[in-house]
């Protein structure tokens, strides 16, 4: 979302970094640029005031002008102070559990934010945890909520807790059927419950009066406002009314993954006071992440993000699956079957372009590319086209078994070729790093 202004920055900075030396005048010339590219990215005009102002006061000094890089020092300048608007210290950004469990977690919002869907996202990620998390449908105003929510419920093995249970005895209401699950949770022993309430395609009186009795029946140790990144700064005024009408203690931000100028994810903090502590980054359920200021800060800057490149990594990788991975390699056993393995783990990452984004200095490399993942889909259609013993030994596949594995693929023999000869390449990269000969600058051969 924040593309289009982290490479206006990325040219304003890439000028300031080019020069030995630096005058006051470089630096007030760089900020008016600075300026102007936050404004079009939507962000609240008084945090851009503020923004430059503390900027300029730290970039002008004395050390920063006569340092031997001024253009990096000003960079670090504005990194510090991007994290500070994004939310500054991660602590705050996390969820308060309850002392006694269970936590409850009351998710409000607009309809249409992506209430319902965000909350089965918290859940998978609490359940990935080991936690064991509990959903409530007590969005009595949209019976398709209820639907969705058991719906999403049933793909992660959550349970939901609705009055369309057979037999349910409880109350009527919304602020009833919260109580009642927060009740079932305890002699379940579940320790987080996620309540999924109503909401409005405005802010209205009615609405702000059911949030209330809820928060007063199932007393939450965190109410999370959803907003939508992409309606701006609309999202930064839903948030403030909220906040001041119910009070909450975060804002989970969908959407993320959008086009949209993302202002909002820049203004939040300081309009509010209230920190954003989770991002939706796209549809599918394990696609939201916690909200790290620091990690955002240096995509907007080009700087990568190698942490949550590796953490990306680490849910898709065990230790022995990492193991079984370097042995194949080592003994050249690596097969058409553990290709269509690595792909699709890849694929579980999120987007490639995203992960490719991550990596330090790839960004601007990779302006004009466009991975195209229907790619992706193709080569395992092709795989799975093959016999096992194909899929072992690739040296078996001749003419007639490449025209039989296009058939079965619904691809041509071209497409077969090319995976074929993408994936002896691959063999040959993988046998380089065996034997030591494939180096890079910084990092020790591959053993």
């Amino acid at each position: 979302m924040l593309e289009s202004l982290g490479e206006r920055l990325e040219g304003i900075f890439r000028k300031l970094k080019g020069r030995g030396l630096l005058k006051e005048e470089d630096i007030e010339l760089a900020l008016k640029e600075v300026r102007v590219a936050l404004l079009e990215a939507d962000v609240n005009f008084r945090v851009v005031k503020d923004f430059i102002q503390s900027v300029k006061e730290k970039a002008t000094g004395k050390e920063v002008l006569e340092s031997l890089t001024p253009g990096q020092q000003v960079v670090k300048i504005v990194h510090a102070e991007l994290c500070e608007l994004l939310g500054g210290s991660q602590s705050e950004n996390r969820i308060k559990l309850a002392p006694n469990p269970p936590t409850v977690i009351m998710m409000i919002g607009l309809q249409g934010s992506g209430k319902t869907t965000t909350s089965a996202k918290l859940a998978g990620l609490f359940k990935r945890e080991g936690r064991r998390p509990m959903l409530v449908a007590a969005d009595l105003q949209r019976p398709a909520a209820i639907d969705q929510l058991i719906t999403l419920g049933g793909q992660i093995d959550v349970p939901v807790h609705s009055n369309r249970e057979p037999g349910y005895q409880g109350s009527s209401g919304a602020a009833a059927l919260a109580a009642d699950a927060v009740k079932r949770a305890r002699l379940e022993g579940r320790d987080i419950v996620i309540l999924d309430t109503a909401g409005r395609l405005h802010i209205d009186q009615a609405l702000m009066a059911e949030l209330k009795e809820m928060k007063d029946s199932a007393r939450p140790s965190e109410t999370l406002l959803v907003a939508d990144a992409m309606t701006g700064q609309e999202a930064v005024n839903i948030a403030r009314t909220f906040n001041e009408e119910i009070g909450v203690e975060g804002v989970v931000l969908t959407k993320m993954d959008g086009d949209a100028r993302g202002g909002a994810a820049l203004s939040i903090k300081s309009v509010t006071g209230k920190p954003i502590k989770y991002i939706g980054t796209g549809e599918k359920l394990d696609m939201l992440e916690s909200f790290h200021p620091e990690r955002i800060a240096s995509r907007v800057l080009g700087m990568g993000d190698v942490l949550s490149l590796i953490e990306k990594t680490q849910s898709a990788y065990n230790a022995a699956e990492a193991e079984r991975l370097g042995k194949k390699i080592l003994t050249e056993s690596f097969s058409f079957e553990d290709l269509r393995d690595q792909l699709r783990k890849v694929r579980s990452m999120g987007p490639v372009e995203n992960l490719l984004n991550m990596i330090p200095g790839m960004k601007g490399k990779l302006k004009n590319v466009k991975v195209d993942e229907s790619e992706f889909v193709k080569v395992e259609a092709i795989i799975d086209s093959m016999t096992k013993a194909e899929r072992k030994n690739h040296n078996l596949l001749n003419g007639s078994r490449r025209r039989r594995i296009a058939i079965g693929s619904g691809t041509t023999v071209s497409d077969v070729n090319r995976v074929v000869k993408q994936y002896v390449e691959m063999k040959k990269m993988l046998r380089m790093f065996k034997g030591g000969k494939f180096r890079m600058p910084g990092i020790p051969n591959f053993r």
